[in-house]
Protein backbone atom coordinates (compact mmCIF):
# COMPACT_ATOMS: atom_id res chain seq x y z
CA UNK A 1 0.00 0.00 0.00
CA UNK A 2 1.05 3.58 -0.57
CA UNK A 3 2.51 5.63 2.25
CA UNK A 4 0.05 7.78 4.17
CA UNK A 5 0.44 10.56 6.72
CA UNK A 6 -2.80 11.42 8.51
CA UNK A 7 -2.96 14.32 10.95
CA UNK A 8 -5.55 14.54 13.70
CA UNK A 9 -6.80 18.12 14.11
CA UNK A 10 -9.46 19.87 16.17
CA UNK A 11 -9.22 23.43 14.89
CA UNK A 12 -9.12 25.38 11.65
CA UNK A 13 -5.61 26.56 12.47
CA UNK A 14 -4.28 23.03 12.99
CA UNK A 15 -5.99 21.78 9.84
CA UNK A 16 -4.36 24.47 7.70
CA UNK A 17 -0.94 23.87 9.27
CA UNK A 18 -1.20 20.11 8.73
CA UNK A 19 -2.29 20.44 5.11
CA UNK A 20 0.42 22.97 4.30
CA UNK A 21 3.19 20.86 5.81
CA UNK A 22 2.67 17.47 4.28
CA UNK A 23 -0.44 15.73 5.63
CA UNK A 24 -2.06 13.47 3.05
CA UNK A 25 -5.30 13.33 5.01
CA UNK A 26 -6.93 14.90 8.05
CA UNK A 27 -8.88 13.26 10.83
CA UNK A 28 -11.17 15.95 12.17
CA UNK A 29 -12.40 15.86 15.75
CA UNK A 30 -13.17 18.15 18.64
CA UNK A 31 -11.52 18.07 22.06
CA UNK A 32 -8.27 16.41 21.08
CA UNK A 33 -7.10 16.87 24.68
CA UNK A 34 -9.52 14.13 25.82
CA UNK A 35 -8.90 11.78 22.91
CA UNK A 36 -11.31 13.41 20.47
CA UNK A 37 -15.07 13.76 20.20
CA UNK A 38 -17.37 14.55 17.29
CA UNK A 39 -16.71 17.96 15.71
CA UNK A 40 -19.37 20.51 14.83
CA UNK A 41 -20.70 20.92 11.29
CA UNK A 42 -19.55 24.55 11.37
CA UNK A 43 -15.96 23.50 12.10
CA UNK A 44 -16.05 21.00 9.22
CA UNK A 45 -17.46 23.57 6.82
CA UNK A 46 -14.87 26.19 7.72
CA UNK A 47 -11.99 23.77 7.28
CA UNK A 48 -13.44 22.49 4.02
CA UNK A 49 -13.35 26.03 2.60
CA UNK A 50 -9.66 26.38 3.46
CA UNK A 51 -8.19 22.89 2.94
CA UNK A 52 -8.34 20.57 -0.07
CA UNK A 53 -6.90 17.49 1.67
CA UNK A 54 -9.33 14.61 2.30
CA UNK A 55 -11.09 14.82 5.68
CA UNK A 56 -12.28 11.83 7.68
CA UNK A 57 -14.51 12.79 10.59
CA UNK A 58 -14.23 11.17 14.02
CA UNK A 59 -17.68 10.39 15.43
CA UNK A 60 -17.57 9.84 19.17
CA UNK A 61 -20.38 11.34 21.26
CA UNK A 62 -18.44 11.56 24.51
CA UNK A 63 -15.21 10.95 26.37
CA UNK A 64 -14.71 7.46 27.82
CA UNK A 65 -15.44 3.91 26.71
CA UNK A 66 -17.02 2.67 23.48
CA UNK A 67 -20.06 0.95 24.96
CA UNK A 68 -22.83 3.27 23.86
CA UNK A 69 -26.41 3.71 25.00
CA UNK A 70 -29.23 3.55 22.47
CA UNK A 71 -29.39 7.34 22.46
CA UNK A 72 -25.64 7.71 21.93
CA UNK A 73 -25.74 5.20 19.08
CA UNK A 74 -28.60 7.10 17.49
CA UNK A 75 -26.48 10.27 17.63
CA UNK A 76 -23.57 8.55 15.86
CA UNK A 77 -25.92 7.35 13.10
CA UNK A 78 -27.28 10.86 12.61
CA UNK A 79 -23.78 12.31 12.54
CA UNK A 80 -22.67 9.86 9.84
CA UNK A 81 -25.58 10.90 7.64
CA UNK A 82 -24.96 14.58 8.34
CA UNK A 83 -21.23 14.55 7.56
CA UNK A 84 -21.76 12.37 4.50
CA UNK A 85 -24.15 15.01 3.18
CA UNK A 86 -21.69 17.78 4.09
CA UNK A 87 -19.01 16.18 1.93
CA UNK A 88 -16.76 14.28 4.35
CA UNK A 89 -14.31 11.91 2.72
CA UNK A 90 -14.75 9.20 5.33
CA UNK A 91 -15.81 8.52 8.91
CA UNK A 92 -13.98 7.19 11.95
CA UNK A 93 -16.07 5.06 14.33
CA UNK A 94 -16.04 2.14 16.73
CA UNK A 95 -18.50 0.33 19.01
CA UNK A 96 -17.77 -2.44 21.49
CA UNK A 97 -19.79 -5.01 23.40
CA UNK A 98 -19.56 -5.22 27.22
CA UNK A 99 -17.23 -8.20 26.72
CA UNK A 100 -14.72 -6.14 24.75
CA UNK A 101 -15.49 -7.39 21.25
CA UNK A 102 -16.46 -5.36 18.21
CA UNK A 103 -20.22 -4.89 18.25
CA UNK A 104 -20.80 -6.39 14.83
CA UNK A 105 -24.50 -5.61 14.68
CA UNK A 106 -23.97 -1.93 15.41
CA UNK A 107 -20.88 -1.67 13.24
CA UNK A 108 -22.80 -3.10 10.30
CA UNK A 109 -25.48 -0.45 10.79
CA UNK A 110 -22.89 2.35 10.89
CA UNK A 111 -21.15 1.08 7.77
CA UNK A 112 -24.50 0.96 6.00
CA UNK A 113 -25.14 4.57 7.06
CA UNK A 114 -21.72 5.54 5.67
CA UNK A 115 -22.70 4.22 2.26
CA UNK A 116 -19.93 4.99 -0.23
CA UNK A 117 -17.67 6.58 2.42
CA UNK A 118 -14.64 4.59 3.60
CA UNK A 119 -14.65 3.74 7.31
CA UNK A 120 -11.77 3.85 9.79
CA UNK A 121 -12.06 1.75 12.94
CA UNK A 122 -10.58 3.99 15.63
CA UNK A 123 -8.71 3.04 18.78
CA UNK A 124 -11.67 1.20 20.22
CA UNK A 125 -9.61 -1.55 18.59
CA UNK A 126 -6.92 -0.98 21.21
CA UNK A 127 -9.20 -1.95 24.08
CA UNK A 128 -10.67 -5.05 22.41
CA UNK A 129 -10.12 -8.27 24.29
CA UNK A 130 -8.71 -10.13 21.27
CA UNK A 131 -7.01 -7.95 18.63
CA UNK A 132 -6.54 -10.76 16.13
CA UNK A 133 -10.24 -11.61 16.25
CA UNK A 134 -11.06 -7.90 16.01
CA UNK A 135 -8.93 -7.75 12.86
CA UNK A 136 -10.88 -10.64 11.33
CA UNK A 137 -14.14 -8.93 12.29
CA UNK A 138 -12.96 -5.67 10.73
CA UNK A 139 -12.09 -7.50 7.51
CA UNK A 140 -15.54 -9.11 7.45
CA UNK A 141 -17.15 -5.69 7.91
CA UNK A 142 -15.21 -4.16 5.03
CA UNK A 143 -13.36 -1.68 7.23
CA UNK A 144 -10.95 0.43 5.20
CA UNK A 145 -8.42 1.35 7.94
CA UNK A 146 -7.67 0.35 11.52
CA UNK A 147 -6.07 3.08 13.64
CA UNK A 148 -4.13 1.38 16.42
CA UNK A 149 -1.24 1.68 18.83
CA UNK A 150 -0.91 -2.10 19.06
CA UNK A 151 -2.96 -2.06 22.28
CA UNK A 152 -0.28 -0.10 24.12
CA UNK A 153 0.04 3.49 25.33
CA UNK A 154 2.23 4.25 22.28
CA UNK A 155 2.71 2.60 18.92
CA UNK A 156 6.42 2.20 19.68
CA UNK A 157 5.51 0.01 22.66
CA UNK A 158 2.95 -1.86 20.56
CA UNK A 159 5.22 -2.38 17.54
CA UNK A 160 5.28 -6.15 17.89
CA UNK A 161 1.51 -6.50 17.66
CA UNK A 162 1.33 -3.91 14.89
CA UNK A 163 3.79 -5.92 12.82
CA UNK A 164 1.81 -9.11 13.49
CA UNK A 165 -1.45 -7.46 12.49
CA UNK A 166 0.09 -6.24 9.24
CA UNK A 167 0.88 -9.79 8.13
CA UNK A 168 -2.75 -10.91 8.07
CA UNK A 169 -4.34 -7.65 7.12
CA UNK A 170 -5.77 -8.43 3.68
CA UNK A 171 -7.38 -5.30 2.22
CA UNK A 172 -7.46 -3.44 5.54
CA UNK A 173 -4.82 -0.78 6.12
CA UNK A 174 -3.14 -0.80 9.54
CA UNK A 175 -2.33 2.78 10.55
CA UNK A 176 -0.01 3.30 13.51
CA UNK A 177 -1.01 5.99 15.98
CA UNK A 178 -0.13 7.31 19.46
CA UNK A 179 3.30 8.82 19.95
CA UNK A 180 4.09 9.05 16.25
CA UNK A 181 6.88 11.41 15.20
CA UNK A 182 9.61 11.46 12.59
CA UNK A 183 11.85 9.09 14.54
CA UNK A 184 9.05 6.55 15.05
CA UNK A 185 8.17 6.68 11.36
CA UNK A 186 11.79 6.11 10.34
CA UNK A 187 12.06 3.12 12.68
CA UNK A 188 8.76 1.56 11.55
CA UNK A 189 9.67 1.88 7.88
CA UNK A 190 12.84 -0.11 8.54
CA UNK A 191 11.40 -2.77 10.85
CA UNK A 192 7.70 -3.27 9.99
CA UNK A 193 5.45 -3.47 6.93
CA UNK A 194 3.45 -0.46 8.16
CA UNK A 195 3.35 2.51 5.81
CA UNK A 196 0.47 4.56 7.27
CA UNK A 197 0.88 6.84 10.27
CA UNK A 198 -1.44 9.03 12.34
CA UNK A 199 -0.21 11.94 14.46
CA UNK A 200 -1.31 15.26 15.88
CA UNK A 201 2.17 16.80 15.76
CA UNK A 202 0.94 19.13 18.45
CA UNK A 203 2.64 21.84 20.45
CA UNK A 204 1.25 23.54 23.54
CA UNK A 205 0.77 27.26 23.16
CA UNK A 206 0.03 29.78 25.85
CA UNK A 207 -3.23 31.68 25.75
CA UNK A 208 -3.13 35.31 24.63
CA UNK A 209 -5.04 36.31 27.77
CA UNK A 210 -3.15 38.85 29.84
CA UNK A 211 -5.73 38.62 32.64
CA UNK A 212 -5.96 35.10 34.03
CA UNK A 213 -8.45 34.08 36.67
CA UNK A 214 -6.83 31.05 38.29
CA UNK A 215 -8.55 28.33 40.26
CA UNK A 216 -11.77 28.27 38.21
CA UNK A 217 -11.62 25.09 36.09
CA UNK A 218 -14.09 24.79 33.24
CA UNK A 219 -13.68 21.03 32.99
CA UNK A 220 -11.39 18.43 34.51
CA UNK A 221 -9.59 19.65 37.64
CA UNK A 222 -5.93 20.30 37.00
CA UNK A 223 -6.40 21.03 33.31
CA UNK A 224 -4.76 24.33 32.37
CA UNK A 225 -7.42 26.61 30.88
CA UNK A 226 -4.71 28.85 29.40
CA UNK A 227 -3.02 26.28 27.19
CA UNK A 228 -3.95 25.65 23.56
CA UNK A 229 -3.02 22.55 21.58
CA UNK A 230 -2.13 23.24 17.98
CA UNK A 231 -0.36 21.39 15.17
CA UNK A 232 3.31 22.26 14.93
CA UNK A 233 4.52 22.89 11.35
CA UNK A 234 8.02 21.60 11.94
CA UNK A 235 6.85 18.35 13.58
CA UNK A 236 4.58 17.56 10.66
CA UNK A 237 7.18 18.58 8.09
CA UNK A 238 9.77 16.28 9.71
CA UNK A 239 7.26 13.43 9.78
CA UNK A 240 6.59 13.96 6.07
CA UNK A 241 10.29 13.91 5.27
CA UNK A 242 10.80 10.73 7.29
CA UNK A 243 7.92 9.04 5.50
CA UNK A 244 9.28 10.04 2.09
CA UNK A 245 12.72 8.58 2.76
CA UNK A 246 13.40 5.54 0.58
Amino acid sequence: MEKLLECCVDSVESAVIAAQNGADRLELCANLMIGGTSPSPALFREIRTRVSAPIRVLLRPRFGDFLYTEAEFAVIRREIRMFRELGADGVVVGCLTPEGNLDMQRMEILIEEAGFLPVTLHRAFDVCTDPLQALEDAKALGIDTILTSGQQASCAAGKGLLAELSKGVGEVRIMAGAGVDAAVIADFLKTTPIRAFHLSGKEVLQSGMSYRKEGVPMGLPGMDEFQIWRANPESIRKARLALDEK
